[in-house]
């Protein structure tokens, strides 16, 4: 079976690749194994040297690797640039900080000595999206690689230029040949990889369906995961809110990776005394982006990553509007295209795609409430936990309404974004398990207690 990239801005065939077969897959993961057993003993200060020349390559190369991404899904090219580069911090943080993290942990006790120590697993799957290609993939691999584990990645089969490319990066920094491969098979080569007793662990960032697939297996094997799954994030705008503050961050994270993404904003709440100047700002900031060819400087907004995406969430949009939600702003799918226009809709009902599920696009979703505790319900009101963002000027209030929220992060007065310093991860059908910080690093480690008596 043949695996293609196609670029979404033009529906051209930019390559075709070959998938690999069964036995090219165990083949791979047989050496990533036997890398690992060297790879282990090395010391935090050699894994430390590697990381960052891993960084040094993606912060020189950020333009080639940034242009594969924009050719492959869409996103315009200063925020793929942007990706990469972000991909280089990452890797500086964890090989500046892990030994940090994974150094024994002296614990007081009955015994002569106790302690923490924090090993490596082995082997660990990476299940990819194609929304951020590289970041996604980089805060898996720095952590795990910098512990001590070696990676395989199987990415969306739509990037499989960005998944060659990043091996072709982890190799030319001087790591090991096995110690990270990519694997370019379709969703139906998983199971079989799970299924290998090399493979000790799995993370995954995706859909919810994709998410239940891979635990359930991996559960079957008595393997860990860690799920980073949808998102339909709440931004809370209270009526103390600087608006036009308010206006501006929805807006971008509406619209980060043309709303393309598991973090971006995507329920606005807004008590009602302030609806309608908010909406206005609102529809004014969306109607000032520009689209067209991403590739080029003054692009926005990209296309949608394919077509049939595109067409799926006008087919969410259409169902809400039929179902009584109400349209603020006109948008929607580009015929013959992966193209969506920005639309703004208003107060859709239960039972409806706007409000039951995420909608992966640049729709925002408005909901008017009469006080700061109908706001926390309509957050609370929904699935999915990842995160989510409140706006006032009370700094206090702000952080009494965070901690009602159900989600797994959230931002008082600012956007909603990951940063290696703070775990990453949600609840409910978000999800479970961290990503970054402290916390990520030690996810994939056999955290290990050791007792001396």
């Amino acid at each position: 079976m043949a695996i293609q990239t196609i670029n979404p801005a033009t529906n051209e065939v930019i390559k075709t690749f070959e998938e690999h077969t069964f036995d090219q897959v165990q083949h791979k993961l047989k050496a990533a194994d036997e890398a690992f057993q060297q790879w282990k003993k090395t010391g935090f200060e050699e894994r430390a040297r590697l990381m960052n020349r891993c960084a040094d390559i993606l912060e020189e190369e950020a333009e080639k690797y940034g242009r594969i991404i924009t050719l492959e899904m869409g996103k315009p090219l200063k925020d793929a640039i942007a990706e990469v580069q972000k991909c280089a911090k990452v890797c500086r943080y964890y090989a500046d900080h892990a030994a940090e993290f994974l150094k024994d942990e002296e614990v007081e006790s009955g015994a002569s000595r106790s302690l923490i120590a924090y090993q490596p697993l082995g082997v660990v799957l990476a299940v990819m999206p194609w929304n951020f290609p590289f970041w996604q993939v980089f805060r898996f691999l720095a952590p795990a690689l910098m512990a001590g584990n070696a990676g395989v990645l199987k990415h969306a089969s739509n990037v499989p230029q960005c998944a060659l490319a990043i091996e072709e990066i982890i190799h030319k920094a001087g790591f090991p040949k096995d110690v990270f491969h990519t694997f370019l098979v379709g969703s139906k080569a998983v199971d079989a990889i799970i299924e290998n007793p090399i493979v000790k662990a799995v993370t995954l960032t995706g859909s919810e369906g994709a998410g239940s697939k891979v635990a359930e297996k991996a559960g079957s094997e008595i393997k860990k995961t860690v799920l980073e799954l949808g998102g339909s994030d709440p931004f809370i705008i209270l009526e103390d809110a600087d608006l036009e503050a308010a206006a501006t961050t929805a807006v971008k994270s509406r619209m980060v990776n043309t709303g393309q993404s598991c973090i971006a904003a995507k329920r606005f709440i807004v008590v009602e005394g302030i609806a309608d100047a908010f909406l206005e700002k609102m529809k004014e900031k969306m109607q000032a982006l520009r689209t067209g060819d991403p590739l080029t400087e003054d692009c926005d907004y990209g296309p949608l990553a394919r077509q049939d995406l595109a067409e799926e969430l006008e087919q969410q949009v259409q169902e809400s509007i039929q179902k009584g939600a109400k349209v603020v702003l006109e948008g929607g799918h580009e015929k013959d295209s992966a193209y969506f226009k920005p639309m703004i809709i208003q107060d859709p009902k239960p039972g409806s795609p706007a409000y039951e599920d995420e909608l992966f696009g640049p729709v925002a979703i408005v909901f008017v409430v009469k006080d700061e505790a109908e706001a926390i319900r309509i957050a609370n009101d929904h699935k999915y936990g990842l995160a989510g963002t409140v706006f006032t000027s009370n700094q206090e209030r702000g952080l009494r309404v965070a901690r009602q929220v159900e989600t797994g992060a959230m931002f008082v007065n600012a956007m909603v974004a990951s940063s290696p310093e703070m775990p990453f991860g949600g609840i409910k059908k978000s999800g479970y398990g961290r990503e970054l910080s402290y916390i990520g690093i030690r996810e994939f480690t056999n955290q290990k207690s050791i007792w001396v008596g």
